[in-house]
């Protein structure tokens, strides 16, 4: 148990085991222990109070309202990306030529961090002053600058977040799809032209997007769990608005805000976290994911 083949295992994983368990499992089984307990100021519990912080969190509107924005969210951003990256993944794949540059500019952004990124859509690109860049464009055509991260109506901000979501994620996306395009055999297309398909639109509807669907369904699932996981451009970008917030962030201040309630920040948690599952599934249902080659 300690030489050859098992001790090359743990010696690989036991560091990477070590960390997940440390700052993952642990952390996950505290904050749902922790969501059952009164917790003011402390991450000690001290009074168990069962299910009203659940409760708690259940009724409170800001919390609610920014579940259920974010669902939109999520049916907004999620297709979008899907499309984008599957674009960016088909004009690539037909490049002859400088196909590894391409490949390198539109992953690129995926390097950035969301902090950074954010600050470069705040303070150049949408700062709302009129040397800004969209400000800027928008005047070549005689259109009034617009304070894209001041006014909640109309929602300006969202076109701020949109953008700088797919600038940094729809480049990872594109490599997964691309390695899934390039796994297709040839000998498909093949047929596909000899049975009278032509190239384009037929061609890409009954070869290539049935093949691309064990990939979609993946891309799909961590869109959307990153779409309700996001945190660092809402909190760069929209500052300590009461507006806008994502779920995670509402939860940010009512674990660390002024009332520091380290009960019903883990309660929510649970109830974000219990959310991301119910979807997941449904979507991995919905889409397949999982099923044998005989159920397809």
């Amino acid at each position: 148990m300690i030489r050859g083949r098992t001790l090359n295992f743990w010696l690989f994983t036991g560091p990477f085991l070590t960390g997940l368990v440390i700052f993952v499992y642990v952390p996950i089984g505290w904050s749902a222990y922790l969501s059952f307990f009164e917790a003011r100021y402390t991450v000690t519990p001290s009074t168990f109070v069962g299910f009203d912080n659940y409760r708690h969190m259940l009724t409170n509107d800001r919390f609610t309202d920014a579940l259920v924005t974010f669902t939109v969210f999520a049916a907004i951003v999620v297709p979008v990306t899907w499309a984008l990256s599957l674009g960016l993944a088909l004009l690539v794949n037909r490049i002859r030529f400088m196909r590894a540059f391409f490949r390198s500019v539109f992953f690129l952004p995926t390097a950035v961090s969301f902090v950074a990124a954010s600050l470069i859509w705040k303070m150049s690109v949408f700062s709302g002053v009129r040397f800004g860049l969209a400000n800027t464009v928008l005047g070549w055509f005689g259109v009034d600058g617009i304070a894209w991260l001041a006014d909640p109506n109309p929602p300006w901000y969202w076109l701020v977040i949109v953008t700088v979501r797919l600038w940094l994620q729809s480049g990872f996306y594109m490599i997964l799809f691309l390695a899934a395009l390039q796994n297709i055999p040839r000998e498909l297309y093949e047929a596909a032209a000899l049975d009278g398909a032509r190239p384009g639109w037929q061609t890409f509807r009954h070869v290539t997007l049935p093949q691309l669907r064990a990939t979609s369904t993946a891309v799909v699932l961590l869109l959307l769990v990153a779409a309700y996981q996001a945190f660092d451009e809402f909190f760069n970008l929209l500052a300590k608005t009461t507006w806008g917030r994502p779920p995670l962030v509402e939860l940010y201040y009512t674990a660390l805000g002024e009332n520091q309630d380290y009960g019903a920040g883990s309660a929510g948690a649970m109830i974000l976290t219990l959310l991301i599952c119910v979807v997941t599934l449904f979507q991995g249902r919905l889409m397949g994911f999982g099923r044998g080659e005989e159920a397809k």
